[in-house]
C-alpha cells in the first residue's frame, strides 16, 4: 500500500522536531564564547572603569583574530553535512581532520603576528594612556589560547556536520564552568588582576581543545578516516572558507570600528559599549542556535538532493527566528535594571548603558532572520554570495559609524548605527533567500 504524501502540516513538525533536536544543544554551546567575554567583563569591571576599557579593547582585538576564522567551524559543517546526506561518513571524518589541521597552522600564524604587535594593535584603536596598559596584558597572555580557540572551532564544524550538536553542549559547560572558575580565583584569589583572567580563559581554551580533539579522533579511526593531514585536502578546505574568510572579514571591521568609535567618545562609553556589545554576542548566538541546526539540516537535504526539503526547512526556521528575536527583544527590554549592575557599579557607565540597551532591543527580531537565513545559506555553501552581501554592508555601515563622533552623538547612535547594520544584512539575505538560486543539490558544491 503506497504511502500518504506528506503534507505541509506534518513537514512543518517534522522540521520543528529537527530544528528542536539541533538548535537547543547548539545554543547550549554557541552562548559559551560570549560567556566567556562576559564572565570576563564582570570579574575585571569590579577592578575598575579603567581596566575593563582595557578588556574591551583587547577583547575586540582577540575576537577579530579568532573570528576571522570562524569558516573553519561554518565550511566543515557544511562540508561534512553533505557527506552525511550522501551517506559517506569516512569522507565526512577525513574532511573534518583535514579542516582541524588547517586550524592549527593558521593559529600558529595568528600568535606569529598577535604576540610582537599586541601594543600598535592597542594604540590603534586610540585606547586611553590609562586603560592602554591592562589591555596590552590582556592581549600578550591571551593570544595563547588562540590554536586551541581554532581547533575547537573546527572540531564544532565537524560533530555539527555530523548532526551532533551534544557533544559540543557538554564541552561548553565544562569549558565555562573551568573558565569562570579559574578566572575568579587568579584575579582575586592569587590577586593577578587583568593577567589572571586573561589565564584562566587560556587553560579554559586548551582543555576544551583537548576533549573535542578526543572525540573527533575516536570517530575517524572508528569510521576508518585517515588522521595524517592530507595537502590537498588542507586546501581545499582553505578555498571553501576563502569567501567565508571576506565575509567575516568584514563582520569584524565594522565591529573594530564600532570599537573604535566608542573609544573616541571616552572612557565611559567605551566601557559601556564593552558591556553591551558583550550581551549582543550573547544575543546572537542564542539566536545563531538556529543557524547553526539549519547549517547541519541545509547541508543534509542538499547532500541527499533533496531540494524541496531544503526550501520547507529553510522557511520554517525563518519563522522561528523571527519569534526568537521578538521574545529575546522583550528579555533584554524587562532585564535592563537587572542587568546593567552586573557588570559595573559605576553610575555614570550605567547610566550610559540604559538608553542603548533599549535599541539592541529593538533590533532583536531583524537579528533573528539575519542570523537564521546567514546559517541556511552557509550550510548550502553559498559562501561567495555571503562575501559580496558583507561587503555591501560594511560599505553602508562605515560612513554612517564614523560620523558619529564628529555630529556629537553618543553610544545610542552608535548602535541605531549597528541596527541599520542589521537591516541592510537581512535585506541582502532576504533578496538570495527568495532568489532561489543557492539550492545546489549533491554531495559536494
Amino acid at each position: 500500500m503506497p504511502m500518504a504524501p506528506a503534507t505541509p502540516g506534518s513537514r512543518s513538525r517534522q522540521h520543528d522536531r529537527e530544528i528542536v533536536a539541533l538548535a537547543l544543544p547548539a545554543f547550549g554551546a554557541l552562548v559559551a564564547e560570549p560567556l566567556f567575554v562576559m564572565v570576563d567583563s564582570a570579574i575585571v569591571g569590579h577592578l575598575g572603569t579603567s581596566q575593563l576599557a582595557g578588556l574591551a579593547v583587547a577583547a575586540s582585538v582577540l575576537t577579530t583574530a579568532v573570528s576571522v576564522f570562524v569558516f573553519l567551524a561554518y565550511a566543515t559543517t557544511a562540508a561534512v553535512a553533505r557527506r552525511v546526506g550522501a551517506g559517506d561518513l569516512q569522507s565526512a571524518l577525513r574532511q573534518g581532520m583535514d579542516g582541524i589541521w588547517l586550524a592549527l597552522l593558521l593559529g600558529a600564524a595568528v600568535i606569529a603576528v598577535v604576540l610582537p604587535g599586541a601594543s600598535w594593535l592597542i594604540d590603534l584603536f586610540g585606547t586611553s594612556s590609562t586603560a592602554a596598559p591592562y589591555a596590552v596584558t590582556y592581549l600578550w597572555i591571551s593570544a595563547l589560547g588562540i590554536p586551541a580557540t581554532l581547533v575547537v572551532l573546527a572540531a564544532t564544524g565537524v560533530l555539527r556536520g555530523l548532526q551532533d550538536t551534544r557533544t559540543p553542549l557538554y564541552v561548553a559547560i565544562g569549558g565555562f564552568t573551568a573558565n569562570a572558575t579559574l578566572n575568579a580565583g587568579l584575579v582575586y584569589g592569587a590577586d593577578l588582576g587583568i593577567a589572571g583572567s586573561a589565564w584562566g580563559t587560556v587553560i579554559a581554551q586548551w582543555g576544551m581543545a583537548a576533549a573535542y580533539l578526543t572525540v573527533v579522533v575516536r570517530g575517524a579511526r572508528r569510521h576508518g578516516a585517515t588522521l595524517r593531514p592530507d595537502g590537498a585536502g588542507v586546501r581545499a578546505c582553505a578555498q571553501a572558507g576563502l569567501p567565508l574568510l571576506v565575509r567575516t572579514l568584514s563582520l569584524r571591521a565594522i565591529l573594530m570600528i564600532a570599537t573604535a568609535v566608542a573609544a573616541r567618545l571616552g572612557d565611559t562609553e567605551l566601557a559601556a559599549h564593552q558591556v553591551i556589545l558583550s550581551l549582543w554576542s550573547l544575543l546572537a548566538f542564542a539566536l545563531d542556535a538556529i543557524a547553526i541546526a539549519g547549517q547541519a539540516i541545509i547541508g543534509r537535504y542538499l547532500g541527499a538532493d533533496d531540494a524541496e526539503g531544503a526550501k520547507d526547512a529553510c522557511r520554517r526556521m525563518v519563522q522561528w527566528g523571527m519569534i526568537a528575536g521578538l521574545v529575546l527583544g522583550l528579555v533584554v527590554v524587562a532585564s535592563r535594571p537587572l542587568f546593567t549592575p552586573l557588570f559595573t557599579s559605576d553610575p555614570h557607565v550605567q547610566e550610559v548603558m540604559l538608553p542603548a540597551l533599549l535599541v539592541v532591543a529593538f533590533s532583536q527580531p531583524v537579528s533573528g532572520i539575519v542570523f537564521v537565513l546567514d546559517g541556511v545559506l552557509m550550510g548550502a555553501g553559498d559562501g561567495p554570495y555571503l562575501a559580496w552581501a558583507m561587503l555591501l554592508t560594511l560599505a553602508v555601515f562605515a560612513p554612517a559609524a564614523l560620523l558619529v563622533h564628529p555630529l556629537g552623538g553618543g553610544l545610542t547612535a552608535l548602535w541605531w548605527v549597528m541596527t541599520l547594520m542589521m537591516t541592510v544584512r537581512m535585506v541582502t539575505l532576504c533578496v538570495r533567500s527568495r532568489s532561489g538560486r543557492w539550492v545546489v543539490t549533491g554531495s559536494t558544491r
